[in-house]
């Protein structure tokens, strides 16, 4: 009995790691994109803060996007690929935004004095909702066919809780680890001292790299998840397209047909976020407003910054 059941953990572990694989560039992106909330709130309130958008992520997740995804896919199959269309290009969109910033296309965000942190809170768990939805309708898309409903959902609140304590784990660990820096940087020992120095001086390249390799992955997961349903939905040209450069370069190994297929992706990916900023800031024009890109204030970059 106890060998079943291990096997049956194992089955799930097996099935929520491979479906969730290709959320990385998502969740990335999200563990690079929520330390920004809580800059600029006292040391004592960051770790409280960070545990209540951990909160409002599980209840996004588990109230919200798997009992619609569960819906869709017992009674609207068909719609789950023209979301993952929908999810593509705002991450294509995004991504692009950010490549954007580092050619020096920033946009002005105004101080408005001291934060306050239940609104803090709700707009991280909006931002949340919305990468949230895109790990698992991504993970949903990738489970193998003819899984229960029962399986299905074991699977997904699997993915679900995985997803939330890497994710947050990961925040937690950046919104304090210049503050154990700076505790190390006091202690006596010359070697302590020196090591937390080295931390605290280390922060800002260590959110640039998270900045970087987050949009990196979101070009390719969204430019992918864009050319691949759209396969889907009956325009097969792209996604012949990445079959074809897959099989063109699986002779020379699996890896190098991966690369080639990613970078396609990620190519493809930027060209259609920056087709959507420049709808975007066009249609702002012709409104009289001047879209605002950033989600909730600076990114990770310019908060490291400053």
């Amino acid at each position: 009995m106890s060998v079943g059941l291990l096997a049956v953990v194992d089955d799930i572990l097996s099935a929520a790691l491979k479906a969730s694989a290709k959320s990385a560039g998502v969740v990335i992106d999200d563990a690079a994109v929520t330390p920004q909330y809580v800059q600029g709130i006292t040391p004592a309130s960051e770790l409280p803060v960070v545990a209540k958008i951990t909160l409002g992520s599980l209840v996004n997740k588990f109230v919200i996007i798997i009992p619609i995804a569960l819906l869709l896919t017992a009674f609207a199959p068909w719609v789950l690929p023209f979301l993952l269309i929908i999810g593509g290009t705002y991450l294509c969109f995004e991504g692009a935004e950010k490549v954007l910033e580092w050619f020096g296309f920033h946009h002005e965000h105004a101080d408005d004095g001291p934060r306050n942190e239940n609104k803090l809170v709700f707009g991280a768990i909006r931002t949340d909702l919305i990468l949230s939805t895109e790990i698992m309708l991504i993970s949903l898309s990738n489970l193998d066919a003819g899984l229960s409903l029962g399986m299905t959902l074991v699977i997904l609140a699997v993915i679900a809780l995985l997803m939330t304590l890497i994710v947050y784990g990961a925040v937690a660990l950046l919104v304090k680890i210049d503050d154990i820096g700076l505790k190390m940087a006091k202690n006596p020992s010359r070697r302590v001292r020196h090591t937390g120095t080295r931390i605290v001086r280390s922060m800002p390249a260590v959110f640039r790299v998270i900045s970087v390799v987050g949009t990196v992955a979101m070009l390719w997961v969204g430019g992918h998840l864009l050319l691949a349903n759209l396969g889907e939905v009956g325009v097969v040209f792209f996604s012949d397209m990445l079959h074809g450069i897959h099989d063109f370069l699986a002779p020379a190994g699996g890896v190098i047909a991966w690369i080639g297929e990613t970078i396609v992706s990620a190519v493809a990916g930027l060209i259609v976020g920056l087709i959507v900023v420049g709808v975007v800031l066009l249609i702002g024009r012709m409104l009289g407003k001047r879209p605002s890109f950033t989600e909730g204030g600076e990114s990770p970059v310019q908060v490291a910054a400053h």
